[in-house]
């Protein structure tokens, strides 16, 4: 009775009383009040925010999909029944849109997207004469945009558009089929030609994007859209202009204030080697910044040894372990590196592979108080006993923080590093059949991690294994035609961006995700029982499937991807 006299006194009320709707709502804010200079940074920042807003099973770290999807890694874990979800997606088996880790994801870096939106549809508003940070603050937005749309476009290929100028009641009605695959990554490119426009070369604060940043993201969105890719995910061609538009945009990048570390291992350090020279762009992680744990890393927490902590995921691969093998003249064996296991007492070894995986009786990042043992691994009888190096930190570490049961850290995370974008250009010039001038940014890369040594020594003073980088030599130990340049360019990929969830997306952009991963599921479940059942299904497993809680709550207006 008290809730229908409380309707019938409210119906009264709005009837007799217009002038009450008339009546601001309390607690809401009109566009008038919040597009202002007082406000408007308040809506920058927390489109920055969902950078940060990993957890253990979600986050922009991706470990899960750019390295085990891929040969690089295993998931790792106490079993195949750990995580389960992304041992289907290793082996790409049982692979289902109702994952509940797809929709959290899709639903993350929406949000990412929408904040920045909001921001940009405030600040489109605001007087440059009141604001003089408009077209800055419009170019981090763009910035942020872009990079949430990248990470969208690499895992779902066929995604739904949305920027500040679509009203939200028109949300519903974008279908994720509504823009082709070429005009999506134009779309991309376009958020990051804005922000290099309009971006300062330098940013007094850390964790903005400077110019470079842009640049070098423009030319990595060039870059994919570079490779066409019909229908069912076939490349079918490279397009030329995209790749001149690569070298273009990775130039102003280099030409930047940015440039290589003298060591491979201060990328990979806390403290006072973040945002170091080479981290072009970086999540800002903290702690003692008034919340109870602080901004920590918790998208990479699952990869710290079970030695150190928990849970000991994100192991390196067998296979990918082998590829740092180097030969007499310090090259890496580019078609049979996986002819047999490396021998850590006898081969020549890239030191990157100690920068990058855990090894037993190596120094545990650095260390020598610290030596990583195999009784630090979880179950060595299913994942082996590999680490992941480069996410992890020392135990000693003030910034390695216990958050029962998970020990996540507040170490950066560098989403671009320079050497990234020497490879990039390396690469549009090789395939622009302008291999010569790869070579040089090739050996540039190279030549740093030769001399990354300094830090690989055990307690005696010698070093932990045979270190040997040579550059590649046209007519004295390589013949340097565009096919071995080719190679040599994927192959360098593979080692100087080892466990940043580069490469499952590397081999779908060169048409090759097949081919690789079944000859490598053929020779690594030789190894690892766990891969029995490994298969790269061609024209469906290059994309992950749209989350079906998205389809459902679209009403039909997105399409599954093919082969779901």
């Amino acid at each position: 009775m008290k809730k229908i006299y409380a309707l019938c006194l409210l119906l009264i009320v709005a009837g007799s009383c217009n002038k009450q709707l008339e009546i601001a709502p309390k607690g809401v804010l009109s566009p008038d009040q919040v597009a202002n200079p007082e406000n408007i940074d308040n809506f920058v920042i927390a489109a920055y925010s969902p950078l940060g807003n990993g957890d253990i099973n979600v986050s922009f770290s991706l470990w899960q999909y750019g390295d085990v999807m891929s040969d690089d890694a295993y998931k790792g874990g106490r079993d195949e029944g750990d995580g389960q979800e992304f041992h289907f997606m290793e082996t790409f088996s049982n692979m289902r849109a109702d994952f509940w880790q797809l929709d959290n994801l899709w639903y993350r870096i929406y949000i990412g997207i929408s904040r920045a939106n909001i921001a940009l549809g405030y600040l489109n508003k605001i007087d440059a004469t009141a604001y003089p940070q408009k077209a800055a603050r419009q170019g981090e937005m763009r910035f942020l945009r872009g990079y949430y749309y990248f990470l969208l476009k690499e895992l779902f290929y066929h995604i739904p558009y949305i920027d500040e100028t679509v009203p939200q009641d028109s949300y519903a009605t974008i279908s994720n089929r509504t823009l082709s695959n070429d005009s999506l990554w134009e779309k991309i490119a376009g958020d990051f030609k804005f922000a290099a426009d309009n971006l300062p070369a330098t940013q007094t604060q850390v964790g903005r994007p400077s110019a470079a940043a842009a640049n070098g993201f423009l030319a990595k969105a060039r870059l994919f859209q570079a490779y066409t890719q019909d229908d069912q995910y076939n490349v079918t061609g490279v397009n030329t202009t995209h790749l001149n538009e690569v070298v273009a945009a990775a130039d102003k990048a280099i030409g930047s204030a940015f440039h290589l570390e003298n060591d491979y291992a201060n990328n990979f350090l806390p403290g006072s080697f973040e945002n170091g020279p080479e981290s072009m762009f970086a999540i800002q992680y903290s702690q003692d910044d008034g919340t109870l744990y602080g901004r920590l890393n918790y998208g990479d927490a699952l990869s710290v040894p079970q030695g150190l902590g928990c849970c000991d995921f994100h192991k390196p691969s067998q296979n990918f372990v082998n590829a740092f093998r180097t030969d007499v003249n310090g090259l890496p064996y580019l078609d049979t590196y996986n002819s047999q296991n490396l021998d850590f007492n006898t081969d020549n070894i890239d030191p990157r592979l100690d920068h990058t995986v855990g090894i037993p009786e190596h120094n545990w990042k650095y260390e020598t108080t610290h030596i990583y043992k195999t009784t630090w691994n979880r179950n060595p009888g299913v994942y082996g006993v590999y680490a992941s190096m480069k996410e992890n930190v020392s135990p000693d570490c003030n910034c390695f923080v216990q958050t029962p049961p998970f020990f996540p850290n507040s170490k950066n995370k560098i989403l671009l590093r320079f050497s990234e974008v020497l490879l990039m250009k390396a690469e549009a010039l090789i395939e622009l059949g302008r291999q010569d001038e790869a070579l040089p940014l090739i050996n540039q890369v190279r030549s740093r991690a030769a001399q990354s040594t300094g830090k690989l020594k055990n307690a005696t003073g010698d070093y932990q294994a045979k270190y040997f980088t040579g550059t590649y030599q046209p007519g004295v130990n390589v013949d340097w035609t565009q096919v071995t340049a080719r190679k040599a360019l994927r192959f360098e990929r593979r080692l100087e961006l080892g466990q940043e969830a580069q490469r499952f997306f590397d081999l779908v952009r060169w048409g090759i995700a097949a081919e690789t991963l079944n000859t490598y599921f053929s020779v690594e479940r030789t190894r690892f029982s766990f891969l029995n059942n490994g298969n790269f299904s061609k024209h469906k497993n290059e994309y992950l499937p749209i989350p079906q809680n998205q389809i459902n709550f679209a009403r039909g207006v997105y399409q599954q991807n093919r082969g779901y």
